[in-house]
């Protein structure tokens, strides 16, 4: 269960950026690498959620509560609430183009690009969203052609939603709708150290694979409630300073300078 798996990582909101779990064993730092969730960490709202509010049957919340209380995963959640939603196309567009980034994400995605860590985006949200989201706000590259993007699927079919989940790199045991614990054990395997970024409860389970853990909300009250170590943040901003003091200045090649 995951309380037995980070057993190790228990105590206090960490003070220093070093690894927070058992990590005598562990190697130096090598080449980290980030994963981080999308809605309600990318962005400043849950898109999903706003979907739902906007355009499906109310009783899509009592469905989230079966979710909250453990009843159901993430999967037959997301299933069973999209079914409730009726939306155009051009209504759907119009909300995604509405939601507001994170006002430091961008200046952290340039940060890592320049320090060629890479960037993964784990979510239980929906590619159609997050690619729309993402290429709006200025990311390019593996980010945004989807090389570096696991999520759950959305097809637009008239006014009816359909989701279908292609990142399942095994069954999950937590019926998660993106296993993220398990794509961050085949994406990262060796890398250290490995940072993981989130917000929600759909978070808790990546950070058995995590070694350095940035959180807010429900994920923060999570850790702080079960003891686990991590570091709180408001903004991106709070993330990329923390790192490029833990990382140091930069090389020539990796100049901050530079676009």
């Amino acid at each position: 269960m995951l309380e037995r798996a980070l057993d190790s990582r228990k105590g206090k909101e960490a003070d220093s950026l070093m690894p927070t779990r058992s990590d005598a064993n562990l190697s130096p730092p090598s080449q980290p690498v980030v994963f981080c969730d999308f809605d309600g960490t990318i962005t400043q709202v849950d898109v999903t959620d706003q979907i739902l509010s906007q355009f499906a049957h109310p009783s899509w919340q009592e469905i989230e509560q079966e979710w909250v209380r453990g009843v159901i995963g993430s999967r037959e959640c997301l299933e069973r609430q999209l079914a409730l939603v009726e939306a155009s196309p051009e209504e759907l567009d119009a909300l995604i183009d509405a939601v507001l980034v994170d006002p430091g994400f961008l200046s952290f995605y340039r940060f890592l690009k320049r320090r060629a860590i890479p960037l993964y985006v784990v979510s239980d949200g929906f590619d159609y969203v997050i690619r729309r989201v993402l290429r709006r706000s200025g990311v390019d590259g593996d980010l945004q052609n989807g090389k570096h993007l696991f999520s759950s699927a959305l097809h637009v079919e008239g006014r009816r939603l359909r989701p279908s989940f292609p990142c399942l790199p095994a069954p999950c045991v937590h019926g998660c709708a993106t296993c993220k614990a398990g794509i961050i054990r085949r994406v990262a395997p060796g890398q250290h150290p490995v940072i993981f970024i989130g917000d929600g409860l759909s978070d808790r389970f990546a950070l058995e694979s995590a070694n350095l853990v940035f959180a807010k909300r429900q994920l923060l009250a999570f850790c702080r409630e079960k003891g686990i170590s991590c570091h709180s943040f408001e903004t991106f901003r709070d993330i990329e300073a923390a790192l490029k003091g833990e990382l140091g200045p930069p090389s020539s090649a990796q100049d901050d300078g530079r676009a």
